[in-house]
């Protein structure tokens, strides 16, 4: 199996494993939540964190990953900001309508398109362009409902919606800069993640519901369904940060709208929540802009690679010495052999 093709599947590997245990967290919270009773997500969050943390710390006592000290300063501010936007999205959730809650999410899409554009001066085509817009539509159609504005709960959106956006701009340029895993990265922020929604989190899960998380009745069904929420939330954070580190801030946030598409489809089949012909609609728009999305990123793609294989080769048999740099051996007839495989180490370059 060649290198390109290896790639290829980690990055449908890390894909896969990131839409299957978001999507079962989802259902698994949602049961703690709505059935429960146990709305204290915040804390939730940093009890997922810790686990993760202890999970990871196991890990590399058992050897199965290297630990990489690299930039200190870098580690703790990518953490802190991730706990930090994580903390402002639950108050979003708190003091808007779900409906604007929902687009807020859908703002961090072309949120993070215009930062990366002036900050990283990465070109989005046209056609990217369009995909992500049919997606948004549809995302839009099929879960934004009521659209109450408030001025505290649009300033909070606001800052939610920047903090999340640079987050995962850092996640994926800290993996690049410091050549680290996304094990490694996640490994390292975590302690950071937890530090800030352990503090906050009671504080905040008070101020939204009026309770006290020390004082709920924690039955043995309701530790059942926590102890289950912090195992897959092992799998959902190594994922994100593994999907993240292999594409790119865009396409999470893409594949994070094909699981609400699938947490609201389980939802109905499952749990039986209320559905109308606005989510079949809006689910199906939303699929044709994710299928579009894939398949243009991937001829984009592969166009750039080609370009590139064929650069290599043009300069390989303008200049011989690169051949023999290489590690190449040039033949007796004056054939050169053919350029080293090029490696894609993104899945999306628009």
């Amino acid at each position: 199996m060649g290198t390109g093709e290896g790639f290829q599947l980690g990055t449908v590997g890390a894909l896969s494993l990131s839409v299957v245990s978001s999507v079962s967290i989802v259902i698994c919270n949602k049961a703690l939540i709505s059935s429960l009773g146990f709305t204290f997500a915040t804390t939730l969050t940093s009890w997922h964190l810790l686990v993760t943390f202890c999970s990871l710390h196991t890990a590399l006592w058992m050897k199965l990953f290297e630990h990489k000290p690299f930039d200190a300063r870098a580690v703790m501010g990518f953490g802190i900001l991730n706990g930090i936007s994580i903390g402002l999205l639950n108050l979003s959730l708190g003091f808007n309508s779900v409906g604007f809650y929902q687009m807020t999410k859908l703002a961090i899409i072309p949120c993070t398109v215009l930062l990366e554009t002036l900050f990283f001066r990465r070109r989005f085509s046209r056609n990217i362009q369009f995909s992500l817009a049919i997606l948004l539509l549809g995302v839009g159609i099929a879960t934004v409902t009521d659209l109450q504005l408030n001025v505290l709960g649009f300033t909070l959106s606001l800052l939610a919606v920047i903090t999340t956006c640079i987050a995962q701009i850092m996640t994926n340029t800290i993996q690049k800069k410091f050549k680290v895993s996304s094990t490694q990265l996640l490994y390292q922020s975590c302690p950071y993640q937890a530090m800030v929604l352990v503090i906050s989190g009671p504080f905040l899960d008070g101020l939204l519901t009026n309770q006290n998380v020390f004082a709920f009745n924690y039955t043995p069904q309701v530790l059942a369904f926590i102890v289950l929420s912090c195992l897959l939330s092992v799998s959902v954070n190594f994922s994100t940060f593994l999907v993240i580190g292999k594409t790119s801030p865009v396409t999470y946030q893409v594949l994070g709208h094909l699981k609400t598409c699938l947490v609201l489809a389980f939802g109905y089949v499952l749990l039986h929540d209320p559905f109308s012909w606005r989510n079949i609609f809006g689910i199906a728009v939303a699929m044709v802009g994710m299928i579009l999305y894939s398949y243009i990123c991937s001829i984009e793609n592969q166009h750039k690679v080609n370009e590139a294989s064929a650069q290599l080769i043009q300069e390989s048999e303008s200049d011989p010495l690169i051949s023999v740099e290489n590690g190449s051996e040039i033949a007796a007839d004056g054939v050169v052999p053919r350029a080293p495989g090029w490696r894609s180490d993104k899945d999306l370059n628009a």
